[in-house]
């Protein structure tokens, strides 16, 4: 196999809660190609977002930091850059779409004068070239009649318009790897279907990689080429699209395809899974998922299971993994 674009290693996010050490991310580690579109699951706290905010070294507060390690991007490990070589790394190689457009653009600011600043930062542009390339930007991403709404503020914009200026911004000055943080949440179906439309005609004209963050297997299996899948702050289980969503091996997993609107057609009741994810401050000693998993064992109480394959590039932590299951989220 060729040599990853990212390579994320053991990362670890602490986080210092009232004189206590809280991990929020646990031993992280997996690879992204060239061209792939990784989807990042797993329910709300399960640490996909802040695992993301740690390899953009965004952390929202300075009581959280990433411990142990490495994150490759192409042989740079990010983690060991200083505040000024990781800025330079933004942007230019590695981007974020941020989850709400509304709360990562300002609202003072025009448009283009926030997808123009990064040419302006990274690539020493002139104001007059800066606008030209947000004015290309804003038309690449769908935007109508872009020359004109390079001058709009983000207010005057829809929330579609406005979740395709942000890919613009994350754009700006050609980043290899693109993190998306649930990208089409609070969209209507027909802005979900167009945004993912133009990530994936993003990536095959700028051959870039993605990093798709979400909770929603629909989308993965519309989109992504490979799933993680993480549950209190540990990766459970990877694999290709196809044997992750086909065959999943960890009950997790399995759960999270049951939970979907399609698997649960003609019951009449949407499937869940029973209890709640634990406490990050009061993690179990073995399974973290042992308590809500109808296949546990006694040594699924006592020790904590590590990634071991289960076919070929497909891995699971489960100490009694499933048999091949019954089918995939269409």
């Amino acid at each position: 196999m060729s040599t990853p674009v990212l390579k994320v290693s053991e990362m670890s996010v602490i986080a210092n809660s009232r004189g206590r050490e809280v991990t929020l991310v646990d031993r992280l580690s997996f690879d992204l190609q060239q061209g792939e579109i990784l989807g990042l699951v797993g329910e709300s706290g399960s640490g996909k977002t802040m695992a993301c905010r740690a390899l953009m070294q965004l952390m929202p507060s300075p009581d959280l930091h990433v411990r142990g390690g490495s994150v490759l991007l192409n042989d740079v490990d990010l983690l060991k850059l200083d505040a000024a070589g990781m800025r330079a790394m933004r942007g230019r190689r590695i981007g974020m779409i941020f989850q709400n457009p509304s709360s990562h653009l300002d609202p003072l600011m025009r448009i283009g004068e926030q997808i123009a600043e990064g040419f302006r930062l990274h690539q020493g542009a002139s104001k007059r070239e800066a606008r030209a390339q947000a004015i290309d930007l804003l038309r690449q991403v769908g935007i109508p009649d872009p020359a004109s709404r390079v001058d709009n503020f983000p207010h005057e914009f829809s929330g579609g318009m406005r979740q395709r200026a942000m890919i613009a911004v994350a754009l700006g000055c050609g980043p290899q790897v693109l993190i998306a943080d649930e990208p089409t949440t609070a969209l209507d179906v027909t802005v979900q279907a167009q945004i993912l439309r133009l990530l994936l005609d993003l990536r095959d004209r700028h051959g870039l990689s993605l990093i798709m963050i979400t909770h929603d297997l629909g989308v993965v299996a519309q989109t992504c080429d490979s799933i993680a899948v993480m549950y209190a702050g540990r990766l459970c289980e990877h694999g290709s699209k196809r044997d992750v969503l086909a065959r999943a091996r960890h009950p997790y997993t399995r759960g999270l395809i049951d939970c979907q609107p399609a698997s649960s057609a003609g019951s009449g009741l949407l499937r869940t899974i029973p209890g709640q994810p634990p406490l990050l401050d009061a993690l179990p000693v073995g399974c973290r998922f042992h308590a809500r998993c109808g296949h546990a064992g006694a040594g699924c109480v006592e020790t904590l299971p590590l990634m071991r394959s289960m076919g070929v590039a497909h891995e699971a932590a489960c100490h009694y993994p499933l048999a091949d299951s019954r089918g995939a989220v269409s």
